[in-house]
């Protein structure tokens, strides 16, 4: 059976919520985006959108504090998360962040697949692989998007995403690793394919 198409250029901004109190009804599928405020993460929604400022991209990273929701379609979603791990925040607007992160991962039934966004240079901090861990141990599917793979020659690309299978092959889950660049378009086309996958889910099971 093939695979309903889902349209992730339809997609368009709904809400932003300081918390999960203030988003959409929990219903239908979302799939969340999560990475370091410096892993180019509004730029990958706007490359996997096609559109160039869905997401809204700054020089200073670290501006998304609130989750934001874009549909794609009636009961499909794309959730961008705030942004972790930033030196320069103030602690208490980080404990804020952390918690409306970590709230939305756990309590959000509607969540289907989680992409984690890492710039391919310096992949696998602390807070990625507890993420990702977290991700495992709840069985819900991850895309490892190693972004910024257009500073690096394609050899030393497939090197990283090499190195970053091998390195969470243990937690023996249902995680995708792809190289990304959201300048060059190296691989939108596969990601389209995951996140749509995901999003289609309920009409798949139909």
């Amino acid at each position: 059976m093939s695979t309903p198409e889902v349209k992730l250029q339809q997609a368009s901004f709904t809400i932003s919520a300081p918390d999960i109190r203030r988003l959409p009804d929990d219903s239908g599928i979302e799939v969340a985006f999560a990475g370091r405020s410096n892993a180019g993460k509004s730029s990958a929604l706007n490359a996997l959108t096609h559109q160039k400022s869905l997401a809204r991209t700054s020089k200073t990273p670290g501006r998304t504090q609130l989750i934001n929701v874009f549909e794609v379609a009636d009961g499909q979603r794309l959730v961008d998360l705030p942004g972790y791990g930033f030196a320069k925040v103030p602690l208490e607007m980080k404990k804020k962040w952390q918690k409306a992160l970590g709230e939305y991962l756990e309590k959000r039934e509607s969540l289907q697949g989680l992409v984690v966004l890492m710039d391919i240079r310096h992949p696998l901090k602390d807070l990625d692989r507890d993420l990702i861990e977290w991700a495992a141990d709840s069985e819900l599917p991850v895309l490892v998007l190693l972004t910024k793979s257009d500073k690096l020659s394609q050899g030393k690309a497939s090197a990283e995403v090499l190195k970053v299978k091998k390195a969470l092959k243990s937690l023996n889950a249902d995680i995708k690793v792809q190289a990304f660049s959201s300048l060059k378009k190296t691989g939108v086309a596969q990601a389209t394919q995951v996140i749509g996958n995901w999003l289609s889910a309920d009409e798949q099971a139909e």
